[in-house]
């Protein structure tokens, strides 16, 4: 299996069956967290050693690679490469979400040069910020609906014709579910 020759669904499928579990790791270098003379590759790909074969996807967090920027973004690119060859498939969980042309490039980024089987966006600004996601049908868009920051009661639970925003959200990415 390749990153080209199956959809993220029948991936997260086959893992899910071959290793009778939907566990989704996520992948969350935090420094402070990593222990003292272990590299970040070294942790992240231990990691991954350790548990391929009792999970259905892995969630890297890109806002942990994106700090060091070339450094990073190259171990981000080679984990996802890692984790693949182990025949998992690779949610990024980035939270993307902007205007057309900048969705676009970040679409082009995610998919094509880090090779992301999937990947978390902001739906806030509405379906054509997504679009550039949702075309891609060999990839898969996992929309935000609810978060779990206390915070979110500020803008996700206000109410939209008597149901919390969050819920509207959510009948939206049903809506726009194409694949």
């Amino acid at each position: 299996m390749t990153t080209t020759d199956t959809t993220f669904t029948q991936k997260f499928q086959d893992a899910a069956r071959r290793h009778e579990s939907l566990l989704c790791v996520g992948l969350d270098p935090d420094p402070t967290k990593i222990p003292a003379g272990v590299s970040t590759r070294d942790f992240l790909f231990g990691l991954v050693d350790a548990t391929h074969d009792t999970v259905c996807a892995y969630k890297p967090n890109i806002a942990f690679f994106e700090p060091d920027l070339g450094e990073g973004i190259n171990l981000l690119r080679d984990l996802i490469a890692y984790v693949q060859r182990h025949e998992v498939p690779v949610l990024l969980d980035a939270k993307r979400g902007d205007v057309g042309h900048t969705a676009e490039a970040y679409a082009r980024a995610i998919y094509d040069s880090l090779g992301a089987d999937a990947v978390t966006l902001n739906g806030y600004l509405g379906r054509d910020s997504l679009e550039p996601f949702l075309r891609r049908p060999d990839r898969m868009a996992f929309l935000l609906c609810r978060t779990s920051n206390p915070g979110a009661v500020d803008i996700q639970d206000l109410e939209v014709n008597g149901n919390p925003l969050y819920e509207h959200v959510a009948y939206l990415a049903n809506e726009w579910n194409e694949h």
